[in-house]
């Protein structure tokens, strides 16, 4: 619901087809998802991070959380398929910021998407 972050003042922040992103990671030997993450980071700070694809996003956010480039609030991984998706939710059990995830290579966007809707339905409960 794009409704619910708007009642709240926050933003939804989605780059990854963004103009010169694909050629931008291309030159930085990265995935769209890693690069999307990496242009993202400093509004990242204090939000939610939510992921629901790409296992190379939720990887490269980790791997900020640990250079110490970004600190959010909350991280939501749920990405989906069979490379990486049950590893990147392994490693992300093992940082030191909140994080909602479930256990194996199912998730996607619709799940992240729920768990996003459940939170605000919980803030307007409150």
């Amino acid at each position: 619901n794009k409704q619910n972050p708007k009642d709240f003042g926050n933003n939804i922040i989605c780059n990854i087809s963004d103009s010169g992103l694909a050629e931008r990671a291309k030159q930085e030997n990265k995935t769209r998802a890693q690069m999307s993450m990496r242009v993202a980071a400093l509004e990242m700070d204090g939000g939610i991070v939510v992921i629901g694809n790409a296992p190379t996003a939720l990887l490269e956010v980790i791997k900020m959380i640990r250079e110490g480039i970004t600190k959010p609030a909350l991280v939501i991984g749920m990405p989906v398929g069979f490379v990486s998706a049950a590893e990147s939710k392994e490693e992300l059990q093992t940082v030191s910021i909140p994080f909602i995830t479930n256990i194996g290579r199912k998730g996607g966007s619709s799940c992240a998407a729920s768990i996003v809707n459940a939170l605000f339905k919980l803030l307007r409960e409150s």
